[in-house]
């Protein structure tokens, strides 16, 4: 037990020699590295005086040399400033004036004079072009589209062959005949309104309108069926006043069934009212509270077409006033702008239903167009068409005085049909 603690006690003397040591050592390290900082510093700082001490040396000598020789002076470099030196030539540093260094000019970028005028640097093409060039490309097909859509839309009417229909069998309106294409023609073009298509078509008796009503009759029945096809002869269906309320409430139903099956079948049914002026203010009354109040969706698709002789007086009043000018003009419009402000003025005081309507006028027919008429039944029947005996029966109907040159028939081509038949 001595032995270990004698062994134990020297042990931690040596150690606490060793911390001595250690300490000793590490305190001269840094007395040593602050006494070499210390040196640095000194050293610095003399050979700065030592400098600034040679500047003062070579100032004086400058100035006592004064311009006594010429000879360049050799000195060591400059180092920190420039004080002393005289470098313009002048015998004192005050009135030196540093000069401000000259900037070196960028040289022009010449272009070729034979070249014309000067390319600008070309651009990144951007990618929103692409994009907008797409979109382009969509907006145009879908407009493409749409446009076929309406093209199909209307070819299931064949208003084409109508045209050729009305144009051949029709003589002497080709003014409302044309007036009646295009109002179908806008209309057909799309299957969605906002109101029906309501036409009123007015003038004496005998120029065509009830054979208009049968021709558009029949064509409709031919491309959309007879089921969607309505025929209504005043006289015949409602002779008596004393059933209008009755005829009306069967009118009325009758209608909505047909457009019913139309909205159904999404087709446009056609619906021809001749006599017009014989219907009945009860009648009047429900077909204006169709056309004119905002029934459903089925009731906007639909066509009314109203025949009468309605304002046939200021019809030929107005032709045979105007009959000195060109028939061209008569025939191809005129007739129709002008007359049609006067029949609406008219027909409004009769009934409200007018004012939801387009009036198409049809204007007197001429001995040319009687002759027409009258060789269209002859060969119908089977006659051989004899110009002269055409000539001869046409020259039996009563034709109003002649005025600028033209012979208008009173009665039109209504006798037409009699005759032949005596034949």
């Amino acid at each position: 037990m001595d032995f270990e603690d004698d062994t134990n006690g020297d042990t931690n003397s040596d150690l606490e020699v060793d911390r001595s040591d250690r300490h000793r050592d590490k305190h001269a390290a840094s007395l040593s590295n602050s006494l070499s900082s210390l040196h640095a510093v000194i050293r610095i700082k003399q050979k700065y005086q030592a400098m600034k001490k040679r500047r003062q040396n070579l100032v004086l000598s400058l100035n006592a040399a004064g311009t006594q020789t010429e000879a360049p002076i050799r000195t060591s470099p400059k180092i920190f400033t420039f004080e002393g030196l005289n470098l313009s030539g002048h015998s004192s540093l005050d009135n030196y004036i540093p000069q401000k260094k000259k900037r070196r000019r960028k040289r022009r970028v010449l272009f070729p004079q034979s070249g014309g005028r000067r390319v600008p640097p070309k651009q990144d093409r951007s990618r929103a072009k692409c994009c907008l060039y797409l979109l382009c490309g969509l907006v145009f097909l879908q407009v493409y589209n749409a446009i076929e859509n309406l093209d199909d839309h209307v070819l299931k009417y064949d208003l084409e062959g109508l045209e050729k229909t009305l144009r051949r069998e029709v003589f002497g309106q080709q003014g409302a005949v044309e007036s009646l294409l295009s109002h179908l023609q806008e209309y057909l073009s799309t299957y969605v309104h906002n109101k029906p298509l309501v036409l009123s078509v007015h003038g004496p008796t005998g120029v065509g309108k009830s054979h208009l009503g049968r021709l558009l009759a029949g064509h409709f029945r031919s491309v959309i069926g007879d089921a969607l096809v309505l025929q209504h002869y005043v006289l015949h269906h409602c002779p008596q006043e004393a059933n209008a309320i009755l005829c009306a409430q069967n009118l009325c139903t009758l209608i909505s069934e047909m457009v019913e099956r139309a909205e159904e079948e999404e087709k446009i049914p056609l619906l021809i009212f001749d006599e017009v002026e014989h219907m009945h203010k009860e009648i009047l009354d429900a077909l204006w509270k169709l056309v004119a109040t905002k029934q459903s969706n089925e009731y906007m698709n639909a066509i009314y077409l109203f025949l009468s002789n309605l304002g046939h007086g200021q019809i030929t009043k107005y032709i045979l006033h105007n009959s000195s000018s060109s028939i061209t003009a008569l025939d191809h419009g005129h007739l129709t702008k002008e007359l049609t402000p006067i029949l609406r003025n008219s027909l409004e005081k009769l009934h409200p239903l007018w004012a939801e309507a387009d009036i198409l006028p049809m204007g007197l027919l001429e001995k040319v167009h009687v002759m027409k008429c009258f060789l269209e039944e002859i060969t119908r029947e089977g006659f051989y068409p004899d110009h002269t005996n055409i000539e001869h029966l046409a020259g039996d109907i009563e034709y109003f005085p002649t005025a600028g040159g033209h012979e208008y028939s009173q009665t039109g081509c209504k006798q037409v049909v009699a005759k032949v038949n005596l034949l």
